[in-house]
Protein backbone atom coordinates (compact mmCIF):
# COMPACT_ATOMS: atom_id res chain seq x y z
CA UNK A 1 0.00 0.00 0.00
CA UNK A 2 2.82 2.43 1.08
CA UNK A 3 4.29 1.87 -2.69
CA UNK A 4 1.63 2.43 -4.42
CA UNK A 5 0.52 5.85 -2.35
CA UNK A 6 3.98 6.81 -3.27
CA UNK A 7 3.19 6.13 -7.10
CA UNK A 8 0.21 8.06 -6.83
CA UNK A 9 1.49 11.01 -5.28
CA UNK A 10 4.58 10.77 -8.52
CA UNK A 11 1.39 11.06 -11.17
CA UNK A 12 -0.08 13.90 -9.10
CA UNK A 13 3.59 15.73 -8.82
CA UNK A 14 3.77 15.21 -12.79
CA UNK A 15 0.08 16.01 -13.95
CA UNK A 16 0.98 19.60 -13.87
CA UNK A 17 4.14 19.71 -15.73
CA UNK A 18 2.71 17.87 -18.23
CA UNK A 19 0.12 20.29 -18.67
CA UNK A 20 2.29 23.04 -19.09
CA UNK A 21 4.56 21.47 -21.43
CA UNK A 22 5.77 23.99 -23.45
CA UNK A 23 6.11 22.53 -27.05
CA UNK A 24 3.16 19.73 -28.60
CA UNK A 25 2.60 18.15 -31.56
CA UNK A 26 -1.07 17.44 -33.27
CA UNK A 27 -2.05 15.59 -36.12
CA UNK A 28 -4.92 17.40 -38.26
CA UNK A 29 -6.56 13.79 -38.90
CA UNK A 30 -5.90 10.22 -37.49
CA UNK A 31 -6.92 8.44 -39.88
CA UNK A 32 -6.34 8.72 -43.59
CA UNK A 33 -5.51 6.94 -47.01
CA UNK A 34 -2.77 6.38 -48.66
CA UNK A 35 -1.73 8.83 -51.45
CA UNK A 36 -3.50 11.67 -49.26
CA UNK A 37 -1.90 14.31 -47.38
CA UNK A 38 -2.30 14.66 -44.14
CA UNK A 39 -0.67 18.03 -41.71
CA UNK A 40 1.20 17.59 -38.66
CA UNK A 41 1.42 20.85 -36.27
CA UNK A 42 4.18 21.62 -33.68
CA UNK A 43 3.85 24.10 -31.53
CA UNK A 44 6.67 25.75 -29.67
CA UNK A 45 7.33 28.41 -27.20
CA UNK A 46 11.28 28.16 -27.97
CA UNK A 47 10.50 30.85 -31.23
CA UNK A 48 14.36 30.87 -32.34
CA UNK A 49 14.28 27.08 -32.93
CA UNK A 50 12.98 24.73 -35.54
CA UNK A 51 11.95 21.46 -35.49
CA UNK A 52 14.03 17.98 -36.60
CA UNK A 53 12.11 16.80 -39.40
CA UNK A 54 14.96 13.89 -40.12
CA UNK A 55 13.17 11.49 -37.98
CA UNK A 56 9.55 11.56 -40.49
CA UNK A 57 11.75 11.01 -43.72
CA UNK A 58 11.83 6.92 -42.77
CA UNK A 59 7.65 6.86 -43.36
CA UNK A 60 6.96 10.40 -44.57
CA UNK A 61 7.42 12.50 -47.70
CA UNK A 62 7.47 16.20 -46.41
CA UNK A 63 5.76 18.12 -49.04
CA UNK A 64 5.48 21.46 -47.55
CA UNK A 65 6.17 23.99 -44.23
CA UNK A 66 4.08 26.35 -43.27
CA UNK A 67 5.46 28.92 -40.14
CA UNK A 68 2.87 31.13 -38.31
CA UNK A 69 3.55 33.18 -34.63
CA UNK A 70 1.43 34.43 -32.37
CA UNK A 71 1.54 36.78 -28.99
CA UNK A 72 -0.40 36.42 -25.83
CA UNK A 73 -0.73 39.16 -23.54
CA UNK A 74 -1.69 37.37 -20.10
CA UNK A 75 -1.87 39.53 -16.56
CA UNK A 76 0.69 41.93 -18.04
CA UNK A 77 3.15 39.34 -19.77
CA UNK A 78 4.26 39.16 -23.15
CA UNK A 79 4.80 35.25 -24.22
CA UNK A 80 5.06 34.35 -28.30
CA UNK A 81 4.60 31.38 -29.73
CA UNK A 82 5.77 29.90 -33.12
CA UNK A 83 3.53 26.89 -34.97
CA UNK A 84 5.01 24.76 -38.09
CA UNK A 85 2.59 23.26 -40.21
CA UNK A 86 3.96 20.13 -41.41
CA UNK A 87 2.47 18.67 -44.85
CA UNK A 88 3.40 14.72 -45.01
CA UNK A 89 2.43 12.08 -47.04
CA UNK A 90 2.48 8.49 -46.50
CA UNK A 91 4.92 6.30 -47.56
CA UNK A 92 3.21 2.69 -46.90
CA UNK A 93 -0.21 1.78 -45.55
CA UNK A 94 -0.62 0.35 -42.22
CA UNK A 95 -0.31 2.18 -38.66
CA UNK A 96 2.89 4.76 -38.96
CA UNK A 97 4.21 6.12 -35.71
CA UNK A 98 4.92 9.92 -35.52
CA UNK A 99 8.29 10.17 -33.22
CA UNK A 100 9.54 12.76 -31.34
CA UNK A 101 10.78 15.43 -32.68
CA UNK A 102 13.65 17.75 -31.21
CA UNK A 103 12.76 21.32 -31.12
CA UNK A 104 15.70 23.63 -29.42
CA UNK A 105 15.73 21.62 -26.21
CA UNK A 106 12.81 20.09 -25.84
CA UNK A 107 10.93 17.18 -27.71
CA UNK A 108 7.44 16.50 -28.39
CA UNK A 109 5.47 12.78 -27.41
CA UNK A 110 4.93 10.76 -30.25
CA UNK A 111 1.60 9.86 -32.52
CA UNK A 112 -0.24 7.54 -34.26
CA UNK A 113 -1.48 7.38 -37.85
CA UNK A 114 -3.51 5.12 -39.29
CA UNK A 115 -2.83 4.80 -43.22
CA UNK A 116 -5.72 2.91 -45.01
CA UNK A 117 -4.74 1.05 -48.34
CA UNK A 118 -6.44 2.50 -51.88
CA UNK A 119 -8.71 0.02 -52.53
CA UNK A 120 -9.39 1.60 -56.22
CA UNK A 121 -5.54 1.24 -56.78
CA UNK A 122 -5.30 -2.56 -55.48
CA UNK A 123 -7.96 -3.73 -57.88
CA UNK A 124 -6.38 -1.85 -60.84
CA UNK A 125 -2.65 -2.18 -60.39
CA UNK A 126 -3.09 -4.76 -63.12
CA UNK A 127 -3.85 -2.33 -66.01
CA UNK A 128 -1.42 0.74 -67.28
CA UNK A 129 -4.02 3.63 -67.05
CA UNK A 130 -7.18 3.63 -64.07
CA UNK A 131 -9.03 6.90 -61.99
CA UNK A 132 -9.54 7.11 -58.88
CA UNK A 133 -11.95 9.43 -56.67
CA UNK A 134 -10.99 10.49 -53.37
CA UNK A 135 -13.42 12.09 -50.75
CA UNK A 136 -12.02 13.43 -47.55
CA UNK A 137 -15.66 13.16 -45.87
CA UNK A 138 -18.56 10.62 -46.78
CA UNK A 139 -21.02 11.80 -44.26
CA UNK A 140 -20.77 15.05 -44.54
CA UNK A 141 -23.45 17.84 -43.11
CA UNK A 142 -25.31 19.87 -45.24
CA UNK A 143 -23.50 22.73 -46.98
CA UNK A 144 -20.19 21.61 -45.45
CA UNK A 145 -17.28 21.76 -47.84
CA UNK A 146 -16.07 18.43 -48.71
CA UNK A 147 -12.76 18.12 -50.80
CA UNK A 148 -12.73 15.52 -53.69
CA UNK A 149 -9.15 14.27 -54.91
CA UNK A 150 -9.02 13.08 -58.58
CA UNK A 151 -6.51 10.78 -59.57
CA UNK A 152 -4.95 9.16 -62.82
CA UNK A 153 -2.73 6.76 -62.66
CA UNK A 154 -1.07 5.78 -66.01
CA UNK A 155 1.94 3.46 -66.71
CA UNK A 156 2.33 4.45 -70.26
CA UNK A 157 3.38 7.77 -72.11
CA UNK A 158 0.13 9.76 -72.92
CA UNK A 159 0.10 12.90 -75.17
CA UNK A 160 -2.52 14.67 -73.67
CA UNK A 161 -5.79 13.98 -72.24
CA UNK A 162 -8.29 15.89 -70.14
CA UNK A 163 -9.12 14.69 -66.51
CA UNK A 164 -12.30 16.25 -65.02
CA UNK A 165 -15.63 15.56 -62.36
CA UNK A 166 -19.16 15.50 -63.63
CA UNK A 167 -21.06 17.91 -60.44
CA UNK A 168 -23.83 15.54 -59.39
CA UNK A 169 -27.74 16.72 -58.75
CA UNK A 170 -27.84 18.19 -55.26
CA UNK A 171 -24.87 19.93 -54.78
CA UNK A 172 -22.38 22.54 -56.07
CA UNK A 173 -18.77 21.12 -57.32
CA UNK A 174 -15.91 23.60 -58.20
CA UNK A 175 -12.73 23.03 -59.51
CA UNK A 176 -10.04 24.16 -57.50
CA UNK A 177 -6.15 24.90 -58.56
CA UNK A 178 -4.38 23.32 -61.13
CA UNK A 179 -3.51 19.21 -61.94
CA UNK A 180 -0.90 18.24 -59.89
CA UNK A 181 2.20 15.93 -61.21
CA UNK A 182 3.82 12.80 -59.34
CA UNK A 183 4.86 9.73 -59.15
CA UNK A 184 3.80 6.42 -57.01
CA UNK A 185 4.81 2.48 -56.77
CA UNK A 186 1.80 0.29 -56.58
CA UNK A 187 2.24 -3.63 -56.58
CA UNK A 188 5.97 -3.53 -58.09
CA UNK A 189 4.76 -1.03 -60.65
CA UNK A 190 5.89 2.68 -61.07
CA UNK A 191 2.83 4.82 -62.27
CA UNK A 192 3.05 8.28 -63.16
CA UNK A 193 0.08 9.90 -61.59
CA UNK A 194 -1.99 13.37 -62.34
CA UNK A 195 -4.47 14.81 -59.05
CA UNK A 196 -7.04 17.52 -59.68
CA UNK A 197 -8.97 18.65 -56.26
CA UNK A 198 -12.54 19.85 -56.42
CA UNK A 199 -14.72 21.34 -53.56
CA UNK A 200 -17.97 19.66 -53.04
CA UNK A 201 -21.07 21.72 -51.04
CA UNK A 202 -24.22 19.63 -50.43
CA UNK A 203 -27.09 21.49 -50.73
CA UNK A 204 -29.78 18.76 -49.20
CA UNK A 205 -29.50 15.81 -46.68
CA UNK A 206 -30.05 12.11 -48.17
CA UNK A 207 -27.79 10.37 -50.24
CA UNK A 208 -25.95 12.21 -52.98
CA UNK A 209 -24.16 10.08 -55.61
CA UNK A 210 -20.98 11.18 -56.86
CA UNK A 211 -20.28 10.20 -60.83
CA UNK A 212 -16.64 8.14 -61.36
CA UNK A 213 -14.49 10.95 -62.56
CA UNK A 214 -13.85 10.70 -66.46
CA UNK A 215 -10.23 10.50 -68.57
CA UNK A 216 -9.86 10.85 -72.30
CA UNK A 217 -6.80 11.11 -74.13
CA UNK A 218 -4.17 9.96 -76.29
CA UNK A 219 -1.47 7.68 -75.88
CA UNK A 220 1.86 7.64 -77.81
CA UNK A 221 1.33 4.53 -79.44
CA UNK A 222 3.87 3.22 -81.84
CA UNK A 223 4.65 2.98 -85.32
CA UNK A 224 2.25 0.01 -86.08
CA UNK A 225 -0.77 1.99 -85.01
CA UNK A 226 0.40 5.01 -87.49
CA UNK A 227 0.85 2.17 -90.46
CA UNK A 228 -2.34 0.05 -90.22
CA UNK A 229 -4.45 3.01 -89.12
CA UNK A 230 -5.30 2.09 -85.78
CA UNK A 231 -7.26 3.87 -83.22
CA UNK A 232 -5.15 2.12 -79.83
CA UNK A 233 -4.00 6.00 -79.13
CA UNK A 234 -7.23 6.78 -77.68
CA UNK A 235 -7.59 6.53 -74.16
CA UNK A 236 -10.99 6.59 -72.40
CA UNK A 237 -11.67 6.20 -68.92
CA UNK A 238 -14.45 6.62 -66.40
CA UNK A 239 -13.87 5.69 -62.83
CA UNK A 240 -16.12 4.14 -60.06
CA UNK A 241 -19.14 6.40 -58.50
CA UNK A 242 -19.41 7.54 -54.96
CA UNK A 243 -22.14 7.65 -52.65
CA UNK A 244 -22.17 10.39 -49.80
CA UNK A 245 -24.47 10.11 -47.13
CA UNK A 246 -25.50 13.96 -46.18
CA UNK A 247 -26.38 14.37 -42.92
CA UNK A 248 -29.01 17.79 -41.81
CA UNK A 249 -28.26 20.43 -40.18
CA UNK A 250 -29.15 19.14 -36.38
CA UNK A 251 -31.16 21.07 -34.24
CA UNK A 252 -29.39 22.62 -31.70
CA UNK A 253 -26.55 24.04 -34.16
CA UNK A 254 -25.44 27.03 -33.44
CA UNK A 255 -26.26 30.60 -35.99
CA UNK A 256 -24.77 31.28 -38.18
CA UNK A 257 -24.03 27.49 -39.89
CA UNK A 258 -20.57 26.88 -39.88
CA UNK A 259 -19.48 23.21 -40.43
CA UNK A 260 -15.79 22.54 -40.33
CA UNK A 261 -13.50 20.16 -38.66
CA UNK A 262 -11.14 22.56 -37.23
CA UNK A 263 -11.01 26.32 -35.67
CA UNK A 264 -8.82 28.28 -33.65
CA UNK A 265 -8.49 32.18 -33.00
CA UNK A 266 -5.43 33.88 -31.95
CA UNK A 267 -3.63 37.05 -31.63
CA UNK A 268 -0.95 37.64 -33.72
CA UNK A 269 0.28 41.36 -32.64
CA UNK A 270 -0.64 42.71 -29.39
CA UNK A 271 0.56 45.85 -28.08
CA UNK A 272 2.23 46.28 -24.96
CA UNK A 273 1.58 49.76 -24.17
CA UNK A 274 -0.86 52.36 -25.37
CA UNK A 275 -0.67 55.97 -25.91
CA UNK A 276 -3.69 58.45 -25.22
CA UNK A 277 -5.04 59.97 -29.34
CA UNK A 278 -2.51 57.21 -30.63
CA UNK A 279 -3.29 54.35 -33.23
CA UNK A 280 -1.92 51.18 -31.79
CA UNK A 281 -2.14 47.67 -33.74
CA UNK A 282 -4.15 44.23 -32.76
CA UNK A 283 -4.58 41.81 -34.76
CA UNK A 284 -6.36 38.84 -34.86
CA UNK A 285 -5.85 35.70 -37.14
CA UNK A 286 -8.47 33.11 -37.76
CA UNK A 287 -7.41 29.34 -38.92
CA UNK A 288 -10.53 27.26 -39.96
CA UNK A 289 -10.16 23.72 -41.77
CA UNK A 290 -12.96 22.27 -43.99
CA UNK A 291 -13.90 25.57 -45.11
CA UNK A 292 -13.53 28.54 -47.46
CA UNK A 293 -13.75 32.27 -47.57
CA UNK A 294 -17.19 32.73 -48.95
CA UNK A 295 -18.74 30.21 -45.73
CA UNK A 296 -16.48 32.60 -43.06
CA UNK A 297 -18.69 34.96 -40.87
CA UNK A 298 -17.29 37.98 -40.56
CA UNK A 299 -15.32 38.59 -37.43
CA UNK A 300 -17.25 41.10 -35.43
CA UNK A 301 -14.96 43.91 -34.16
CA UNK A 302 -14.27 43.96 -30.68
CA UNK A 303 -16.24 46.79 -28.85
CA UNK A 304 -13.35 48.34 -26.51
CA UNK A 305 -15.38 51.14 -23.96
CA UNK A 306 -12.75 54.07 -23.31
CA UNK A 307 -11.26 53.57 -27.22
CA UNK A 308 -12.11 53.96 -30.95
CA UNK A 309 -11.92 50.84 -33.18
CA UNK A 310 -10.86 51.00 -36.57
CA UNK A 311 -10.92 47.75 -38.89
CA UNK A 312 -9.31 47.30 -42.24
CA UNK A 313 -10.29 44.67 -44.83
CA UNK A 314 -10.17 41.33 -43.96
CA UNK A 315 -7.27 39.19 -45.80
CA UNK A 316 -7.94 35.88 -46.87
CA UNK A 317 -5.33 32.95 -47.44
CA UNK A 318 -7.17 29.89 -49.14
CA UNK A 319 -5.13 26.23 -49.41
CA UNK A 320 -5.98 22.51 -49.92
CA UNK A 321 -4.43 20.98 -47.23
CA UNK A 322 -4.75 16.69 -47.23
CA UNK A 323 -7.07 16.51 -49.39
CA UNK A 324 -9.03 19.13 -47.05
CA UNK A 325 -9.58 23.09 -47.61
CA UNK A 326 -8.11 25.38 -45.43
CA UNK A 327 -8.76 28.88 -45.12
CA UNK A 328 -6.45 31.46 -42.76
CA UNK A 329 -8.69 34.88 -42.43
CA UNK A 330 -6.26 38.04 -40.35
CA UNK A 331 -8.09 40.97 -39.36
CA UNK A 332 -6.33 44.04 -38.07
CA UNK A 333 -7.72 46.59 -35.78
CA UNK A 334 -6.18 49.73 -34.95
CA UNK A 335 -7.16 51.26 -31.63
CA UNK A 336 -7.30 54.74 -30.34
CA UNK A 337 -7.42 55.34 -26.61
CA UNK A 338 -9.39 58.58 -25.18
CA UNK A 339 -7.82 58.08 -21.71
CA UNK A 340 -4.90 56.70 -19.69
CA UNK A 341 -5.22 53.93 -17.26
CA UNK A 342 -5.94 50.21 -18.34
CA UNK A 343 -7.93 49.21 -21.26
CA UNK A 344 -10.17 46.32 -21.16
CA UNK A 345 -10.05 44.54 -24.78
CA UNK A 346 -12.87 41.94 -24.98
CA UNK A 347 -11.99 38.87 -26.06
CA UNK A 348 -13.89 37.99 -29.56
CA UNK A 349 -15.65 34.49 -30.02
CA UNK A 350 -17.15 32.54 -33.39
CA UNK A 351 -19.23 29.74 -32.85
CA UNK A 352 -19.59 26.55 -34.96
CA UNK A 353 -20.10 22.66 -35.46
CA UNK A 354 -17.48 20.19 -35.18
CA UNK A 355 -18.21 17.65 -37.92
CA UNK A 356 -16.27 14.67 -36.90
CA UNK A 357 -16.97 14.71 -33.28
CA UNK A 358 -20.85 15.93 -34.26
CA UNK A 359 -21.13 18.72 -31.72
CA UNK A 360 -20.97 22.31 -31.20
CA UNK A 361 -18.23 24.17 -30.37
CA UNK A 362 -16.94 27.82 -29.38
CA UNK A 363 -13.67 29.49 -30.18
CA UNK A 364 -12.91 32.08 -27.74
CA UNK A 365 -9.76 34.91 -27.60
CA UNK A 366 -8.87 35.53 -23.90
CA UNK A 367 -9.73 39.22 -22.36
CA UNK A 368 -6.37 41.62 -22.41
CA UNK A 369 -5.81 44.17 -20.47
CA UNK A 370 -3.62 46.71 -21.77
CA UNK A 371 -2.60 50.15 -19.95
CA UNK A 372 -2.69 53.40 -21.42
CA UNK A 373 -0.22 56.37 -20.99
CA UNK A 374 -0.93 59.75 -21.62
CA UNK A 375 0.46 60.15 -25.10
CA UNK A 376 3.08 63.35 -25.74
CA UNK A 377 -0.09 65.43 -28.07
CA UNK A 378 -2.78 65.77 -25.01
CA UNK A 379 -2.44 67.17 -21.73
CA UNK A 380 -3.43 65.32 -18.94
CA UNK A 381 -7.25 66.07 -17.78
CA UNK A 382 -8.83 64.77 -14.92
CA UNK A 383 -12.28 63.39 -15.90
CA UNK A 384 -15.38 65.50 -15.00
CA UNK A 385 -17.28 64.02 -11.67
CA UNK A 386 -20.81 62.67 -12.47
CA UNK A 387 -23.89 64.99 -13.43
CA UNK A 388 -21.19 67.81 -14.31
CA UNK A 389 -21.45 69.76 -16.99
CA UNK A 390 -18.37 69.53 -19.13
CA UNK A 391 -16.22 72.46 -18.47
CA UNK A 392 -15.81 73.31 -22.48
CA UNK A 393 -19.70 75.43 -22.39
CA UNK A 394 -21.12 75.20 -19.24
CA UNK A 395 -23.98 77.69 -18.52
CA UNK A 396 -23.77 78.57 -14.51
CA UNK A 397 -26.93 80.12 -12.53
CA UNK A 398 -25.95 84.11 -12.97
CA UNK A 399 -26.14 83.69 -17.05
CA UNK A 400 -22.41 83.54 -17.82
CA UNK A 401 -21.54 80.89 -20.19
CA UNK A 402 -17.90 79.73 -19.37
CA UNK A 403 -15.40 78.83 -22.53
CA UNK A 404 -13.23 76.02 -22.09
CA UNK A 405 -12.84 76.49 -18.00
CA UNK A 406 -11.18 79.87 -19.16
CA UNK A 407 -12.86 83.51 -18.91
CA UNK A 408 -16.54 84.06 -18.29
CA UNK A 409 -18.58 86.28 -20.87
CA UNK A 410 -22.06 87.75 -19.38
CA UNK A 411 -24.62 86.01 -21.38
CA UNK A 412 -26.03 89.65 -22.81
CA UNK A 413 -22.97 91.03 -24.45
CA UNK A 414 -22.98 88.19 -26.95
CA UNK A 415 -25.50 89.95 -29.40
CA UNK A 416 -23.25 92.92 -29.52
CA UNK A 417 -20.42 90.71 -29.89
CA UNK A 418 -21.55 89.28 -32.92
CA UNK A 419 -22.90 92.69 -34.39
CA UNK A 420 -19.32 93.56 -34.61
CA UNK A 421 -17.70 91.15 -35.90
CA UNK A 422 -19.82 91.52 -38.72
CA UNK A 423 -19.24 95.22 -39.24
CA UNK A 424 -15.34 93.94 -39.23
CA UNK A 425 -15.98 91.65 -42.00
CA UNK A 426 -18.19 94.02 -43.98
CA UNK A 427 -15.07 96.46 -43.65
CA UNK A 428 -12.31 93.98 -44.85
CA UNK A 429 -14.45 93.27 -47.87
CA UNK A 430 -14.87 96.81 -49.64
CA UNK A 431 -10.60 97.54 -48.28
CA UNK A 432 -9.84 94.24 -50.45
CA UNK A 433 -12.36 95.30 -53.29
CA UNK A 434 -10.77 98.92 -53.47
CA UNK A 435 -7.39 97.34 -53.63
CA UNK A 436 -8.25 94.97 -56.38
CA UNK A 437 -7.35 98.31 -59.32
CA UNK A 438 -3.68 99.03 -57.75
CA UNK A 439 -2.98 95.41 -57.51
CA UNK A 440 -3.80 94.24 -61.04
CA UNK A 441 -2.07 97.38 -62.59
CA UNK A 442 1.08 96.19 -60.95
CA UNK A 443 4.41 94.24 -62.23
CA UNK A 444 2.99 90.34 -62.62
CA UNK A 445 6.46 89.65 -62.72
CA UNK A 446 6.65 89.67 -59.07
CA UNK A 447 3.35 87.80 -58.23
CA UNK A 448 4.74 84.33 -59.17
CA UNK A 449 7.96 84.90 -57.01
CA UNK A 450 5.88 86.05 -53.54
CA UNK A 451 3.94 82.91 -54.41
CA UNK A 452 6.85 81.07 -54.35
CA UNK A 453 8.15 82.45 -51.37
CA UNK A 454 4.44 81.50 -49.59
CA UNK A 455 5.17 78.22 -50.35
CA UNK A 456 8.59 77.71 -49.00
CA UNK A 457 8.02 79.37 -45.69
CA UNK A 458 4.67 77.11 -45.15
CA UNK A 459 6.15 74.56 -42.79
CA UNK A 460 4.91 70.96 -42.80
CA UNK A 461 2.45 69.76 -40.21
CA UNK A 462 4.20 66.44 -40.31
CA UNK A 463 7.31 64.98 -40.42
CA UNK A 464 9.18 61.55 -41.92
CA UNK A 465 8.79 60.09 -37.82
CA UNK A 466 5.40 60.52 -38.11
CA UNK A 467 5.12 58.67 -41.71
CA UNK A 468 6.87 55.56 -39.67
CA UNK A 469 4.98 55.32 -36.78
CA UNK A 470 1.96 55.24 -38.61
CA UNK A 471 3.29 52.99 -40.70
CA UNK A 472 3.94 50.73 -37.61
CA UNK A 473 0.58 51.41 -35.72
CA UNK A 474 -1.28 53.80 -37.55
CA UNK A 475 -4.46 52.97 -40.19
CA UNK A 476 -4.55 53.88 -43.31
CA UNK A 477 -6.27 57.07 -42.95
CA UNK A 478 -3.73 58.11 -40.84
CA UNK A 479 -1.31 57.46 -43.46
CA UNK A 480 -2.95 59.32 -45.98
CA UNK A 481 -2.97 62.37 -43.54
CA UNK A 482 0.57 61.85 -42.61
CA UNK A 483 1.79 62.02 -46.16
CA UNK A 484 -0.39 64.85 -47.49
CA UNK A 485 0.93 66.56 -44.20
CA UNK A 486 4.36 66.23 -45.39
CA UNK A 487 4.05 68.58 -48.47
CA UNK A 488 4.37 71.99 -48.64
CA UNK A 489 2.04 73.68 -48.69
CA UNK A 490 -0.10 70.21 -47.32
CA UNK A 491 -2.01 68.29 -50.03
CA UNK A 492 -5.63 68.14 -50.87
CA UNK A 493 -5.85 64.36 -50.96
CA UNK A 494 -3.81 61.49 -52.90
CA UNK A 495 -4.34 62.58 -55.94
CA UNK A 496 -2.98 65.86 -55.43
CA UNK A 497 0.16 64.79 -53.49
CA UNK A 498 0.53 62.19 -56.34
CA UNK A 499 1.06 64.58 -58.71
CA UNK A 500 3.28 66.44 -56.72
CA UNK A 501 5.81 64.05 -56.18
CA UNK A 502 8.56 63.27 -58.33
CA UNK A 503 9.68 59.56 -57.50
CA UNK A 504 8.01 57.04 -59.50
CA UNK A 505 8.68 54.41 -57.27
CA UNK A 506 6.67 56.74 -54.54
CA UNK A 507 3.59 57.81 -56.80
CA UNK A 508 3.02 53.80 -57.08
CA UNK A 509 3.35 53.69 -53.51
CA UNK A 510 0.47 56.36 -52.73
CA UNK A 511 -1.66 54.44 -55.59
CA UNK A 512 -1.40 51.12 -53.98
CA UNK A 513 -2.28 52.93 -50.68
CA UNK A 514 -5.44 54.59 -52.54
CA UNK A 515 -6.57 50.94 -53.91
CA UNK A 516 -5.66 49.79 -50.20
CA UNK A 517 -8.62 52.04 -48.87
CA UNK A 518 -11.03 52.10 -51.43
CA UNK A 519 -10.72 49.49 -54.12
CA UNK A 520 -10.29 46.48 -52.06
CA UNK A 521 -6.41 46.53 -52.24
CA UNK A 522 -3.96 44.97 -49.86
CA UNK A 523 -3.16 47.00 -47.16
CA UNK A 524 -0.37 44.71 -45.94
CA UNK A 525 1.57 45.38 -49.45
CA UNK A 526 0.60 48.94 -49.43
CA UNK A 527 2.32 49.35 -45.75
CA UNK A 528 5.55 47.47 -46.93
CA UNK A 529 5.71 49.31 -50.52
CA UNK A 530 4.95 52.64 -48.56
CA UNK A 531 7.65 51.99 -45.99
CA UNK A 532 10.31 51.28 -48.56
CA UNK A 533 9.49 54.12 -51.07
CA UNK A 534 9.56 56.71 -48.87
CA UNK A 535 12.69 55.22 -46.62
CA UNK A 536 14.77 58.76 -47.42
CA UNK A 537 12.20 61.02 -47.41
CA UNK A 538 9.42 62.53 -50.11
CA UNK A 539 10.98 63.43 -53.46
CA UNK A 540 8.96 66.64 -54.90
CA UNK A 541 9.05 68.03 -58.33
CA UNK A 542 10.99 71.17 -59.22
CA UNK A 543 8.68 73.96 -59.07
CA UNK A 544 9.12 75.98 -62.50
CA UNK A 545 11.79 78.99 -61.72
CA UNK A 546 10.97 81.20 -64.58
CA UNK A 547 8.87 84.47 -65.00
CA UNK A 548 6.35 84.95 -67.57
CA UNK A 549 3.80 87.63 -68.08
CA UNK A 550 0.11 86.38 -67.43
CA UNK A 551 -1.98 87.05 -70.02
CA UNK A 552 -4.75 87.89 -68.22
CA UNK A 553 -5.64 89.99 -65.53
CA UNK A 554 -6.17 87.27 -62.25
CA UNK A 555 -9.95 86.75 -61.36
CA UNK A 556 -9.39 87.20 -57.78
CA UNK A 557 -6.84 90.18 -55.71
CA UNK A 558 -3.92 88.21 -54.41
Amino acid sequence: MKHRAWWLLCLLAAWPLSSLAATRAWLEQAQVTLGQAVTLNVETDAVSATPDLTPLMRDFEVEGQADSRSVQLVNGRMSSRMTFALTLRPRRAGTLAIPVLQVGSERTVPLVLEVAATATASAASNGLVFVETEVDDARPYVQQSVGITVRLFYATPLVSGQLDLDPPDGALLQRVGEIVQSSREIDGRRYNTAERRFLLVPERSGPLTLPGARFSGRGAGGWMDDLLGGNSREVNITGTPRTLQVRPQPANAPQPWLPVRDLRLRYTAVPEQLRTGEAATLAIETTVVGATQAQLPELPTPTIPGAQVFAEPPQYDETFVGGTPQVKLTRRYSIVPSQSGTLAVPGVAMAWWDVRGGSAKRATLQDLAIPVVMGSGQASRPPAPEGATPASQGATDDGVIALAGERRVPAHLWPWLAAGFALLWLATLVWGLSRRQGVVGTSRKRAPLAETATVVDTPATHTAADLRRVLDAGDLDDIEIVLCGMARPMAVDLDDLQRRLDAPAQRAAVDLLRRARWAGGDPAQARLTLREAFRGGPQWRARDAGVTDEPLPPLYPR
